[in-house]
């Protein structure tokens, strides 16, 4: 029996007493180099995981991510965009080796191959060693990954005019609009457009919104009567006044918006 070691049992002479490969070495192997679960390493977790929760709060604060206006499914024009965090994954469906024909090696099969491979870092390079150079297959697979993330990002955020994007679409704030329920054109757009282009003229799933527009009454009229883009023609059935009506009420509520 030794101090600090326990104490050894042989049962059969073939086998050696210092034969412990499945055996963990007792923590007083490692002087100075262990501490308690809870509550020191637990307690630097936590507090690395709140100085990052809070620079990141601090972030979005300080920079307010841009928000686009209601969706317009007449805008055949418009680009979507996943979030920022899935840029990465929309710029890799650009090459010609993961779209098209081979769309699913850009969805399926190069994603998963990626992310299972990090999974499984761990058991590929499962050396007692913790410095990077001890790591080689683990620390190198997630530098490749990082990198690639990064400048697949980098790549698709580049083409893109985030502030014209967001300055077209900007949706204009309720309290800037005035609605004249007394103007004579008010009940004919409330009869003619009302159900799809909204109260207040912002829009809906069926139509764009009516503010913000640079339409002239007559553009507007010729709208009203013949349809533009998704929007057929036929759906205004009121009096060539009735028309002029509209048409005016449309532009002083764009007026009083800006």
């Amino acid at each position: 029996m030794h101090k600090g070691k326990g104490m050894k049992f042989v049962g059969d002479s073939r086998i050696s007493a210092e034969k412990t490969s499945q055996i963990p070495k007792d923590y007083s192997e490692y002087p100075g180099r262990t501490e308690a679960f809870w509550p020191n390493f637990l307690l630097k977790e936590w507090l690395v995981g709140a100085v990052f929760l809070v620079g990141f709060l601090c972030l979005t604060l300080a920079h307010t991510p841009p928000l686009e206006g209601m969706a317009d499914p007449t805008d055949a024009a418009y680009i979507p965009l996943p979030d920022w965090y899935f840029l990465f994954l929309y710029e890799l469906l650009k090459y010609e080796f993961a779209s098209g024909d081979w769309v699913l090696m850009g969805i399926l099969v190069m994603p998963g191959l990626a992310f299972g491979a990090l999974l499984l870092a761990p058991f590929l390079d499962n050396g007692p060693g913790r410095r990077p150079h001890q790591r080689p297959i683990a620390n190198g697979m997630m530098i490749l990954g990082l990198i690639s993330v990064i400048w697949l990002t980098y790549e698709s955020a580049a083409h893109v005019d985030w502030e014209a994007r967001a300055e077209a679409n900007k949706p204009i704030p309720e309290s800037s609009v005035t609605i004249d329920t007394e103007h004579e054109g008010y009940a004919v757009y409330e009869n003619n457009c009302m159900t799809c282009h909204g109260g207040e003229l912002e829009g809906g799933p069926a139509a764009p919104t009516l503010l913000g527009i640079e339409y002239s009454a007559e553009e507007i009229a010729d709208i009203a009567v013949n349809g533009i883009g998704g929007m057929p023609g036929g759906i205004f059935t009121g009096s060539d006044e009735e028309l002029e009506q509209l048409a005016d009420f449309i532009i002083t509520v764009n007026e009083s918006a800006e």
